[in-house]
């Protein structure tokens, strides 16, 4: 399934890592990651292919809006992961800790860098302290590279990955349904989604990517049909509930379930939809014209909503460090730091911890 899902995107991204003469191991660690799924999700929030958190992405430029989440965009995600994998080959000047710090943060490797120093220790990665995943990590990414480069040993015959581009990019209209993009292209919704991750509602707002990515041999027919349309190319319109109007009475007037409703505006069932909340809706027989020209940059549509399941807060107690609250509640240290906005490695008695958990896709 790796491989399968990797065919779309292995060629371009062996091409950057070529043009940067990089190590073509690192076209491999996606399958570490995320198992080449590019919607993977971790219980830390850490998205896409190469696996980035929130502030990671956007510190490397990857824009992250309520209709767009540039680290799912495989060629923008690519170009930021081995943006931020030169840079931390600059830092250690050696790739194994480079991808350990890849996996761990380049805080952790440099910490475990300098006990060792003061312990007058070796600093190679097999001589560092670091959690368990770290200390799997490379040897993950061998496992894979010997299996790439030995299939006869496989009871299954890998199919080679044809040595040209897959995919092209072409310029979308403003708006454009994501169904309505997909029959001018002549594909399949999943087939269109899976060179298209980044765009994560029903419909393709321009203002996240001014492009589409197609297969080579699609994009002249997506061209030809898109000029020739003349259907309405969006279906979609944003509503703010009124006073006491319920979350069923709104997916009722649309004719959809609650549960669509949800779907669509990426919220989860745990979470309680705000009253005055604009929400992402089907057009019905009562609009005349699609209303996402003036509210598609509401406030209610500027950032990602925070649906990364429940949400808890916990109270730090003696005795206590973030790896062992990391471990008791089955998230990173990383993403514990990312949540509270923390610098540093020190609690005090008594301070407030918010804490996701999320019952989605875990990253491995």
């Amino acid at each position: 399934r790796m491989i399968e899902r990797s065919r779309l995107y292995l060629y371009f991204i062996v091409e950057e890592i070529d043009k940067r003469n990089m190590p073509m191991e690192v076209a491999l660690l996606p399958m570490i990651e995320s198992a080449y799924n590019p919607v993977a999700y971790s219980r830390a929030r850490a998205v896409g292919i190469w696996q980035f958190m929130p502030s990671t992405g956007k510190r490397y430029g990857l824009q992250q809006n309520w209709w767009y989440d540039a680290r799912r965009d495989v060629p923008a995600a690519t170009r930021a992961a081995l943006d931020y994998l030169e840079k931390l080959h600059a830092e250690f000047n050696d790739w194994q800790l480079a991808l350990a710090a890849y996996n761990w943060g380049e805080n952790g490797v440099s910490r475990a860098i300098a006990q060792n120093r003061a312990r007058h220790k070796p600093t190679a990665y097999q001589n560092l302290r670091m959690p368990r995943e770290t200390r799997n990590y490379l040897p993950k990414l061998q496992a894979v590279r010997n299996i790439i480069t030995n299939p006869a040993l496989l009871p299954f015959a890998l199919e080679d990955i044809p040595n040209q581009p897959y995919f092209t990019a072409v310029s979308t209209p403003e708006y454009i349904d994501l169904q309505v993009a997909a029959q001018l292209a002549e594909m399949s919704i999943d087939d269109f989604r899976s060179l298209n991750p980044g765009h994560t509602r029903p419909v393709i707002m321009s203002n996240g990517s001014r492009t589409l990515l197609l297969p080579i041999d699609k994009a002249a027919i997506f061209s030809a049909n898109l000029k020739g349309y003349d259907q309405p190319l969006v279906s979609w319109q944003t509503y703010t509930p009124k006073k006491n109007e319920s979350p069923d009475a709104v997916a009722a007037k649309f004719g959809i379930t609650p549960a669509r409703l949800r779907e669509i505006n990426g919220i989860h069932h745990h979470v309680a939809i705000r009253p005055g909340r604009a929400l992402l809706v089907p057009m019905n027989e009562d609009a005349n014209a699609s209303n996402l020209d003036e509210t598609w940059n509401g406030l209610d549509f500027q950032a990602p909503e925070d649906l990364y399941g429940s949400r808890a807060v916990y109270r730090v107690q003696s005795g206590d460090s973030l790896y062992l609250i990391a471990l008791k509640h089955r998230v990173t240290v990383a993403a514990l730091k990312e949540w509270n906005h923390l610098s540093g490695n020190q609690l005090q008695i008594g301070q407030r911890l918010t804490i996701y958990s999320n019952p989605r896709i875990a990253r491995r």
